[in-house]
């Protein structure tokens, strides 16, 4: 696995940031955070980010959206109690997809980035983004810091 883009490892790159705490059952036998608390913690990211661009009451009733990808990268190992920041942004916008990027923090250094592809559709199959989407997506661009 290639290391991660610079950017990615900086806080100041990501539209969205939420703290998040830890909790004594995320451990594993080693006493560090777990590969389950992670996916746990970056998904409560995404999905803070999917209900801000697009809040559910004003999607089309036919439309869904649905996680196609995600890739974890373990950067370090991550503590309990300690809370962790999940910076949160959008990496790519295709034509019925787009990409959410991610970096986990913990005590001021990143631990992991994820990256989540969403796929939108509309009557059981994908369709286009509609250009109200892709404005909100847009705005909410990851970019270097």
């Amino acid at each position: 696995m290639p290391k991660p883009e610079s950017w990615r490892l900086d806080a100041a790159s990501y539209p969205v940031r939420e703290a998040f705490q830890t909790r004594f059952q995320d451990m594993d036998i080693n006493g560090h955070l777990n590969n389950v608390a992670f996916a746990a913690l970056f998904e409560s990211g995404r999905v803070l980010m999917n209900r801000a661009v697009r809040p559910m009451d004003d999607r089309p009733a036919n439309e869904r959206t649905m996680v196609a990808a995600v890739e974890i990268n373990y950067l370090a190992e991550g503590n309990f109690p300690d809370p962790v920041e999940i910076a949160t942004g959008i990496g790519r916008i295709g034509t019925s997809s787009w990409t959410i990027v991610q970096a986990m923090f913990q005590n001021g250094r990143a631990i992991a980035t994820c990256d989540s592809v969403i796929v939108c559709r509309t009557d059981g199959a994908a369709k286009p983004l509609r250009a109200e989407m892709v404005a909100e997506l847009e705005a909410k661009l990851a970019r270097p810091g």
